[in-house]
């Protein structure tokens, strides 16, 4: 019984609640976009990469050291990350730079650790 979710007793709804929050709810497809968002999250070598990053712009082989994987895995890494607009680069001579794309990917990583640290 302990796996069991709390519910009401009586079932009907409450209409003026579903009514209200129907009308701020985002269209299907930014759901979409949120939750395509949000499975980048779901990788943990994607989020040492981010907290990497988070600390330091790197190049590749910098976070292939780092976290003792080759080059073509962090690259493919990488390439999810930018494709989710959650890293930029920068080009300085033969070396690619990577960072963390804004503030709001600061602030996710933050919020989320703060959040399991609780």
């Amino acid at each position: 019984m302990g796996d069991t979710v709390p519910h009401c007793e009586s079932i009907h709804a409450h209409d003026d609640i579903v009514k209200k929050v129907m009308e701020e709810l985002p269209d299907e497809e930014l759901l979409y976009d949120l939750a395509e968002l949000f499975k980048v999250f779901g990788d943990s070598t994607r989020i040492k990469i981010l907290y990497l990053l988070f600390e330091s712009e790197m190049c590749v082989c910098d976070i292939a050291e780092l976290l003792n994987m080759t080059i073509s895995a962090i690259s493919h890494q990488l390439r999810v990350l930018k494709q989710s607009q959650l890293v930029r680069f920068r080009r300085e001579g033969k070396t690619v730079f990577y960072s963390l794309a804004d503030e709001h990917v600061r602030s996710i990583l933050a919020q989320g650790m703060e959040h399991v640290c609780e």
